[in-house]
């Protein structure tokens, strides 16, 4: 008997002559394709462009936030991360950079790459006033001002500056997004609980081996977008969540822990806790990995 095969869905062609979107700015511009699930761009950037000077006053956030993935076609760019390392690109390179980077192009020639991932929304002004459903995490170094003292400053500044780096690497494999960094916290927002409770515990293990220990919260609710920020209660809850979570604990609402069943992920009931600065009493569970969970 002869297997039948499925029906080609056919081939889809674009060009970049006839974009689907043009976003221009000082000294640049992005003709942008929507293709399959993908949009590809092809990027013009001027000599003397940079990003924390054309581009930062349009997004408002402190360093480009997006993860591209490019290839060089022509010119030269350097690409300074958040953490100092600096890089050059140039014709024929392909790179990978992740959120929290800024960027110049180098020299007297334009710049001309095509992105692959990274695009869609970069260079545009955010829609101030919009409220999305998100997940959110939370998290912190427990114990760490009495760290700081114990070892002093330069031995907590690389502690801190190695668990900065876990936790932006971690993010960016479980895709999420670095809303703000406070100290030694982070947050972060995800498209599901799923990915952020993995995220937070991934984020306790990587700590365990630098001699610290985490704490996390973790909650989905509706915000409101504001500058690249998020307000409103849904993110007070999730930081109250992280404040009631002890050293290596990652707590999680009753509406994370719902919308993440069936994720290989363990909970324990941990009551029911008043929140400071929260109305009435709201259910806490711990997330472990299957097969971690002790009796309570």
């Amino acid at each position: 008997m002869t297997a039948t095969l499925p029906a080609m869905a056919g081939i889809e062609i674009k060009n970049h002559r006839k974009p689907d979107e043009i976003v221009t700015f000082e000294r640049g511009i992005s003709a942008l394709v929507n293709i399959g699930p993908l949009t590809i761009s092809r990027e013009i950037l001027e000599p003397g462009w940079r990003w924390s000077t054309h581009v930062k006053p349009i997004v408002r956030t402190e360093r480009c936030e997006f993860h591209h993935v490019a290839l060089v076609v022509a010119g030269s760019m350097a690409i300074e991360t958040r953490d100092g390392e600096l890089r050059e690109v140039v014709a024929g390179d392909v790179y990978d950079v992740a959120p929290g980077h800024d960027a110049w192009v180098v020299g007297d020639e334009p710049f001309i790459e095509i992105t692959f991932q990274g695009i869609a929304d970069w260079a545009k002004p955010p829609e101030t006033g919009e409220r999305v459903l998100t997940t959110m995490l939370f998290t912190d170094i427990v114990g760490s001002t009495v760290l700081a003292e114990r070892l002093g400053d330069q031995p907590w500044k690389l502690l801190l500056s190695s668990h900065r780096e876990d936790v932006r690497s971690l993010l960016e494999r479980h895709h999420g997004r670095e809303i703000d960094t406070t100290g030694d916290g982070f947050l972060a927002t995800f498209d599901g609980p799923a990915r952020a409770i993995a995220c937070a515990l991934a984020v306790s293990r990587a700590a365990r081996k630098l001699g610290i220990e985490t704490r996390a919260g973790v909650h989905t609710g509706e915000v409101e977008i504001v500058d690249g920020d998020i307000r409103g209660l849904a993110v007070h809850l999730a930081a109250r969540i992280m404040d009631a979570a002890g050293a290596g604990e990652v707590f999680v609402s009753a509406t994370s822990r719902e919308l993440a069943s069936g994720a290989g992920v363990e909970f324990l009931d941990r009551g029911t806790r008043v929140l400071k600065g929260i109305s009435g009493a709201r259910q806490l569970y711990e997330a472990r990995p299957s097969g971690d969970a002790a009796p309570t």
